[in-house]
Order: C-alpha cells, then structure tokens, then sequence
C-alpha cells in the first residue's frame, strides 16, 4: 500500500521540469468549472500549501478543506488519522483514508488492481472515472511514484484538472514551492501512477474528495500529535547513536542510552509522576513547545554528548535546563533529583512568566528530593541544609526582602549556593505550614502589583512583620536534620 517520499528538497528531472509550468493563464478568464475545449476542465480557487516533511498526503487533503472554508491544516489532518507519532512519519494510504473518513470525505474504492499484461485499458478505464470526477468538481489525491526514476519513492498529488488539447493532468505539487496548477503529460502521469508491489498485479491508489458532512477539529492547545510526529522524525537524523531509545511522555519528548526498558520506566515512574503532580497542585498549562529531556546514563556519556549536540561543555555535573535548546540535559546516574527540579522551570515559564528567580528557583529544588505524602508531591530536606544552617549561625543570609528583591543576576551570583538553600527552605517552610500552595497561585496572580512577592509572603503568613518572620523561620531552620 502506498508509501510516500521522505524528503521535500530536490529537484524535479528535466523530463518533468518540461510539464509544470503554471496553468493558471490558461483558464484564467473562466468561471469555476467551465470546460476550456472538449474534455477540458478545472477545479478553480485551491489553495497551494507546501507539505512539511513526509505530510503530502496531509497538506493535498487540507489544500482541498480550505477551498470549502474549513480551517484544517495538514497538522490536523494527520491528528485525524490516529497514527502514533512516535513512528515519526506521515500517513500511508489507510492512514489518510481513516483521516479522510473521520473528517466527513466520501473516498470511494480507494485501490485497484492492474494486470500488467492488460495495463493500457486497465488503466484508461481508471482515468475516465478520475476524470469523470474532475468533471463533476471532485478532487482527488492520487499516491504515486515521484518520477521515473528506478527507486523512486512513492508520493501523494491533488489531481484538479485536465487539459484536453495539450493532453495534460493538472494537479497541486504539495513537495514544492510555488507548486500550485504544475502539469504533466497525461502519458507521463498513466506510467508513474501504477504502483509495482508485485510483478503479476499493479497497484492504483485514488482518494476521492467528494465531501460529505465535514467536521471541523477543535482549535489545537499546545503541542498536537501532528507535532510530535515531525519532531521525532527530526530527533531520529541527531540520534547520536543506535544506543538511543525514545518515548513520547508528554509534554516531553525523553531520550537515554540506558536500555530502552529502562528509558521507557524512568519516563513512566519519574518524569509522568512528578508532571501529574505538580499540575495538581500547581500548573494548569503544559509548555507551549515539545521539550527534550536527554538521560545520559554515566558521567562521561553526559559530558561527550552534551557537548557534541549542544556545543558546550556543561558547567555541573548533575544536569541542567536550557530553553533556548529546548532541552533538559542529565546525567541521570546522579539520581532523579536534579530531573524534577529542572522539569519545574518550564512549567513556570508557561503559567507564570513573571515568576522571579528566587521563587522559579525556590519551588523546583524543594523537589530535588521528593517523595509522595496524601497523594501529593512533598520535598524533604536535602543536601542544601547544611550549608544554610551554617550561613545561619554565622549571620550571613540576606533578609527575606533583598533576597525576593533581588534581580535575577543577582540571585544567580551567588556562588556560595545559599540564595538557592535560603529560597527552597522558605518554599520548605510553607509547605510545612500547608501554606505553598496558596502562595503560589495568589503571587501568579498578583505578580504585576507585587513583583517580589513580599506583600503576598506577608498575607499569606499573616505576619506584617517580616524580621520577626525571619527569626522564627531561622530556628525552624536550625531544627531541621538531614541524613
């Protein structure tokens, strides 16, 4: 069954090249549908979209939705189809039927059998019924081979039109640029059009797009299966080596050199445990872009391949969080910590954008030792209280105020660690008093008025005085243990 080309760059053969001139001009001073000469017909007014790789079949059946007013793209299209988008490839030929099913099409006999010795007639009989087709202002979407070349992969085309005196098919190239009303000898298109599965019984694929009752998809939130589909199809090409394995746990996309299983569990049992979780208790919205979360699985796989595939060395050996790569890079021998806190970051960046460093930082390292309690996820003490309790007795922490008032320069340069310990004991402290929770979603909602979150800290604590505050803070500090 039909299979489609991978690429969408190259160049089409001279033998081609002569048959794709535009044909607008020629039906240019038409109405829809009028015949040009005997035999001669156009469907008029079909958007052109160019295909995203291996989406032909998807944005030839969107070209045609649109030119019946419905907001369907190629995207949506493919979302219809129900194909799992780990494969990372676009629809075969029962895939795009099922879409075009689903979406309201009447796709009529969708194969048919050619015997090769009988191949002429055969053949000029499937035409007359395309053409009859086009006659009657019904489109269709034909899969075959991209040229005649020997190998040649297999490729879906709107087919729209014919031109009786220069015996030409007209047809939407959803492969190229400008690709809008190409033409092709009518002898040309008979011979690419039969698929060759077996030597003693050609294969014709049509899709006929006479639209019955459409139903148009819900508007998109967020990352569609469409998308994920594309994005591992691109992962696959930097793969840095068949020692990879892949799987889809939304909203991340998360890939390790461990064995697959074990990829597959540290997906399912950390990275979907904590994401439930936290958009329990917090987070409503899922980041707007598919995020990767590389799991490197020892110390020296996490320092060559995130230097090969991100080009720079990375500056701590736990793991860390990059948006402009889209990337949560770690080395995951070190434990699941650091893979939560940093999961934290951008679920923040999607549902508080104004969110300070000292709270973005204050809430995801209080996960970086977590567990479940009452079925929420709950963080523990960990190894930054040593050395906050330590800064306590020696008089060395920042107020509460200069530390949330800080610039997100100034919380970073702190190279002693203690704005990161003293911001997750705060977050620590609240959620001792069950308090986090409530602060986190009436600061979001203040941010604008109140850009430190003092004046929230202070209402939610019910304590206007914020030294007093601290001093009580420091001793619960200081009663803390950690093994």
């Amino acid at each position: 069954m039909g299979r489609r080309f991978e690429s969408v760059r190259f160049l089409l053969p001279a033998a081609l090249l002569a048959f794709t001139v535009p044909v607008a001009p020629l039906f240019s001073h038409l109405p829809t549908g009028t015949r040009v000469a005997a035999g001669s017909t156009l469907i008029r007014q079909v958007p052109h979209l160019r295909q995203k790789p291996d989406f032909c079949g998807e944005a030839c059946a969107a070209m045609v939705l649109q030119s019946l007013g419905h907001r369907f793209d190629q995207d949506a299209v493919f979302d219809q189809a129900g194909l799992d988008p780990l494969k990372g490839r676009g629809c075969t030929t029962p895939e795009l039927k099922r879409a075009l099913d689903r979406i309201g099409f009447e796709t009529g006999r969708v194969w048919s059998y050619v015997d090769p010795a009988r191949a002429a007639g055969e053949l000029e009989r499937l035409w007359k019924e395309l053409y009859q087709d086009l006659v009657n202002q019904v489109p269709s979407i034909v899969c075959m081979r991209y040229d005649a070349r020997p190998g040649a992969n297999e490729h879906f085309r709107l087919m729209l039109g014919y031109d009786a005196e220069s015996d030409e098919v007209i047809y939407h190239e959803p492969a190229e640029r400008e690709g809008g009303y190409r033409r092709m000898a009518r002898a040309t298109f008979l011979q690419l059009w039969p698929l060759h599965y077996r030597p003693d019984r050609w294969t014709v694929v049509r899709l006929r797009l006479q639209a019955g009752s459409i139903v148009s998809p819900p508007l998109a939130r967020g990352p569609t299966d469409a998308d994920y589909a594309q994005h591992i199809r691109e992962l696959r090409r930097r793969l840095p080596g068949n020692d990879f394995s892949y799987v889809i746990q939304r909203p991340f996309v998360v890939i390790g050199d461990e064995s697959a299983e074990r990829v597959r569990r540290r997906a399912r049992e950390t990275i979907q445990w904590a994401v439930t979780r936290l958009k329990q208790l917090y987070f409503t919205e899922d980041p707007d872009q598919i995020i990767d979360i590389w799991l490197f699985k020892n110390q020296a796989s996490y320092y060559r391949h995130a230097k090969a595939l991100f080009g720079q060395k990375p500056s701590t050996p736990f793991g860390y969080y990059s948006p402009a790569q889209r990337a949560l890079v770690m080395n995951i021998s070190t434990g699941g910590g650091t893979l939560v806190h940093e999961m934290v970051h951008p679920f923040i960046a999607a549902n508080f954008p104004d969110c300070p460093a000292w709270f973005n930082e204050g809430l995801a390292s209080l996960y970086e030792q977590c567990g479940e309690v009452d079925q929420a996820i709950y963080g523990y003490p960990n190894w930054r209280l040593p050395g906050l309790q330590q800064a306590i007795r020696a008089g060395q922490l920042p107020s509460f105020r200069a530390l949330c008032s800080s610039s997100t320069t100034e919380f970073y340069q702190d190279h002693r660690g203690t704005n990161y310990a003293q911001a997750r004991y705060l977050c620590y402290y609240l959620q001792e008093q069950g308090k986090l929770r409530d602060f986190y979603h009436r600061f979001r909602r203040s941010a604008k008025r109140d850009p430190t979150g003092l004046a929230t800290l202070r209402a939610v604590l019910d304590q206007p005085d914020l030294q007093a505050f601290q001093k009580n803070w420091s001793r619960f500090v200081m009663n803390l243990k950690f093994d």
